[in-house]
């Protein structure tokens, strides 16, 4: 069962895919984040202090 390497939250695959990094680590996740801050890339590892939408 795919889970965040941050909170240990249960995400689905498609989540885990489409927000992880490249090499399949997802930072965080909704549990765990902001949603604008996933958006922007946290799931990935990027961090910004712009808001971007």
């Amino acid at each position: 069962m795919p889970e965040c390497d941050n909170c240990g939250a249960h995400v689905t695959e498609q989540y885990r895919r489409v927000f992880a990094a490249n090499d399949g680590t997802l930072h965080g996740c909704r549990a765990c984040r902001e949603q604008v801050e996933i958006f922007n890339g946290a799931g990935a590892g990027v961090e910004t202090d712009t808001l971007r939408l």
